[in-house]
C-alpha cells in the first residue's frame, strides 16, 4: 500500500541544510496496525503527515496504492486524502462553532455526498460510537475523551482505506484511551490499515509492528520483530 524510498525532508536557511527526516525506507502492507515511536523532534509528526499528503518530502521517492506521489497533480492529491485517508489528531481539530453531528459530517460534504446518504452516514456513526446524544452539543460542551471519539468518527466516517493517528490519546486518561484504541483495533480487524504515532508502549502494543525513528532516520532494534505478522 505504501513505499517510501530514500526519503528526506529538510530544510534550507543560508548556508545550513538541517534534517528532519533522513533515508527513510518503509514499507507498509494494507491491513497492517504501525506504530511510529521516538523522542520528542524525532520527526515522527512529519513523517505521518508527509503519508497523508499533508506535507511532502524534499527527496526520494513515494507510493501510494502503486502510484508515484510526486507524479500526481495537486487535485488528485487532494482527491486521494479526502477518499482515501482519515486523520486523528492529539489536538483533535474540531470546529468549535460546528455542532457534533455537523463535524462528523464534513468529510461527506466534501465528496459531494448526497443529502440523504449524508444523514444515513452520520446517522449510523453516531450510533456505533455511542454518541447520539451528543450530536447538537458544540466541541468546548464536550469533554477530550469525547471530543477525540468525535475527531475518530469523522476521520472513519467516509470509509478510509488509510487511517494516521498523531498521538491520538496523547490528551486522554487511560479510561478514553483504551476506548479510542480499541476502537482502532475493531477497525483494524475490518480491514483498515492503521498507522499511529504515540509515546506510549502500552498504545502501541494495540499495533502489529513498531517503527522506531530516531534523529529523522529509522532504528531497526530487532531486526525481527514484525515478521511473523502476517
Amino acid at each position: 500500500m505504501i513505499q517510501l524510498r530514500n526519503i528526506d525532508k529538510y530544510i534550507d536557511k543560508r548556508f545550513q541544510r538541517t534534517f528532519i527526516l533522513k533515508g527513510i525506507d518503509l514499507n507498509i502492507e494494507e491491513g497492517e496496525f504501525v506504530t511510529i515511536m521516538g523522542p520528542s523532534g524525532a520527526g515522527k509528526s512529519t513523517l505521518l503527515n508527509i503519508l497523508g499528503f499533508l506535507d511532502e518530502a524534499s527527496e526520494g521517492e513515494y507510493k501510494f496504492l502503486g502510484e508515484p506521489v510526486h507524479n500526481l497533480s495537486e487535485k488528485k492529491k487532494s482527491e486521494y486524502h479526502k477518499s482515501h485517508i482519515g486523520f486523528v489528531f492529539q489536538a483533535y481539530h474540531l470546529l468549535d462553532e460546528l455542532t457534533v453531528y455537523e463535524n462528523i459530517e464534513m468529510p461527506l460534504l466534501y465528496r459531494k455526498v448526497k443529502s440523504k446518504q449524508r444523514k444515513a452516514m452520520v446517522a449510523d456513526i453516531l450510533d456505533r460510537f455511542n454518541i447520539v446524544a451528543k450530536k447538537d452539543l458544540f466541541p468546548p460542551q464536550l469533554s477530550g475523551g469525547q471530543q477525540q471519539v468525535v475527531g475518530v468518527a469523522r476521520a472513519i466516517i467516509g470509509n478510509p482505506k488509510l487511517i494516521l493517528a498523531d498521538e491520538p490519546t496523547g490528551n486522554l486518561h487511560s479510561e478514553q484511551s483504551e476506548q479510542i484504541m480499541d476502537m482502532f483495533k475493531k477497525l483494524n480487524d475490518d480491514g483498515v490499515t492503521i498507522i499511529q504515532v504515540t509515546h506510549s508502549e502500552k498504545m502501541a502494543a494495540y499495533g502489529n509492528r513498531i517503527i522506531n525513528l530516531r534523529d529523522g532516520a529509522l532504528v531497526q532494534e530487532d531486526p525481527y520483530e514484525g515478521e511473523t505478522a502476517g
